[in-house]
């Protein structure tokens, strides 16, 4: 066994410094090496950010022997701590502001080298404190502004505003302590929980900036496995997610979900007269036009081909609206694509009902049944058009949508049949057996 002497243990500062500058050089090399990995830009800068503060206190632990302007270690340190705030910023889509960014690192150089400036020890504790605490708060400020109410979120700001508030001490501090030796003797006693303190905050935003690394390359995987490349829309996968919110919304308080089917006519012919790129810019607009006309609680998707579904929570008169504004917006941008007089329309196909308490697994699968039926009903009935499903037994419609809608007839009269606007029907119902 081993004995221990009865000795109080001694925090030593220059020790502590220089196992806080390792660690945080350390931990900034890693994050620049998790930045390559991931491709996160915020991760590069936040890593970029610890290696400058080392360097700073290595500089600062040097005293006089380099050759750097007076100050340049704290200005350097400073300008780490505006890194960090951009890359804060970078998490959540935003620009740098280098004016900001630097202003900490400008102020300090200017406040030491005019006359009356920041000369006393005390004077420049509180300046520095100042400086590092304001670019904290403002880092805690853009972890805060993250939408989601996480716990991440929370601790995101708490670590930074902690930190901040501690390197503030001095400035109270100094309203008991106003000689400028009592102040500076503070100081220095105070090196050591100064850097253990900074080794615990430097640990644990790495930590923090880790999680949000993996936040983000989560969310951009999922966006990209749920988003069509050519459009930009929700896929088949999101709208069938998105659906079942929608679902289960609505059955709490036993609101009506409505699906709306949209194919756009002759899609084929578009094809084969002016070639699969332009075809695949009248895909395009017609995603911008319905993305532009929903709600955002609404999922609009292509399902594939010139396929495209709608689901939102609301009756059949609210979706026939959405449908028949998608439809007449479609018809007036759908004249002229990319300079080609096209006259592009889409017929649309509706349907909806009311969701039981208890939800229903099924719904949605039997709501795109009976909307690809509609669809099919507006193809054989003129295209470009909206139809409505017939009404469950005990489903009241309203008169205004108790028939058809018939829209204006196409621009461009064509020859072609109805059976050759859907090559590959999405669904098992009576399109797919008959031809749309």
């Amino acid at each position: 066994m081993f004995a221990f002497a009865n000795v109080p243990l001694a925090l030593d500062a220059a020790t502590l410094t220089v196992v806080t500058t390792c660690i945080v050089t350390l931990l900034g090399v890693f994050l620049l090496y998790m930045s390559t990995r991931d491709r996160v830009r915020a991760l590069a800068w936040w890593g970029s950010a610890y290696l400058l503060a080392g360097f700073s206190v290595t500089l600062w632990s040097l005293g006089g022997a380099h050759a750097l302007p007076a100050g340049t270690p704290n200005a350097l340190l400073f300008v780490a701590c505006g890194m960090m705030w951009s890359a804060a910023r970078m998490f959540h889509g935003r620009n740098v502001r280098w004016g900001m960014m630097l202003a900490g690192a400008v102020a300090w150089m200017i406040a030491i080298h005019i006359d009356n400036g920041a000369d006393t020890v005390g004077e420049r504790v509180m300046l520095s404190a100042v400086i590092v605490a304001a670019y904290t708060f403002l880092t805690a400020h853009e972890l805060w502004r993250e939408r989601r109410r996480t716990l991440r979120r929370w601790i995101g700001m708490l670590v930074p505003m902690l930190h901040g508030a501690i390197f503030l001490l001095p400035i109270p501090l100094s309203v008991w302590l106003p000689e400028e030796r009592g102040l500076a003797a503070l100081a220095s006693g105070w090196v050591a929980l100064f850097a253990i303190e900074v080794l615990l905050y430097a640990v644990g935003m790495a930590f923090i900036v880790m999680v949000l690394s993996q936040d983000r390359v989560v969310r951009v995987h999922r966006t990209a496995a749920e988003t069509d490349l050519l459009t930009g829309v929700a896929n088949r996968r999101a709208f069938l997610a998105g659906a079942g919110r929608i679902v289960t919304a609505q059955a709490r308080r036993r609101g009506a979900v409505a699906v709306l089917l949209f194919d756009l006519d002759r899609f084929k012919s578009i094809n084969d007269r002016f070639g699969h790129a332009m075809g695949d810019e009248v895909l395009r607009l017609f995603a911008q036009t319905g993305s532009a006309a929903v709600r955002a609680s609404d999922v609009f998707a292509r399902f594939g081909g010139e396929e495209f579904a709608v689901v939102l929570p609301g009756g059949i008169d609210e979706a026939a609206v959405v449908a028949e504004r998608i439809r007449f917006a479609f018809e007036i941008r759908g004249v002229e694509v990319s300079g080609i007089e096209m006259n592009a329309t889409v017929s649309v196909g509706a349907a909806s009902a009311v969701v039981s308490k208890q939800g229903d697994g099924k719904l949605i699968e039997r709501l795109l049944a009976r909307a690809d039926a509609a669809l099919y009903r507006a193809k054989e009935n003129g295209r470009n058009r909206v139809e409505v499903a017939d009404p469950l037994p005990g489903e009241a419609m309203s008169a205004d949508w108790a028939l058809p809608v018939t829209a204006s007839p196409p621009l461009a009269p064509r020859s072609q049949d109805a059976s050759q606007d859907r090559e590959q029907p999405a669904f098992g119902g009576h399109a797919a057996s008959q031809g749309a």
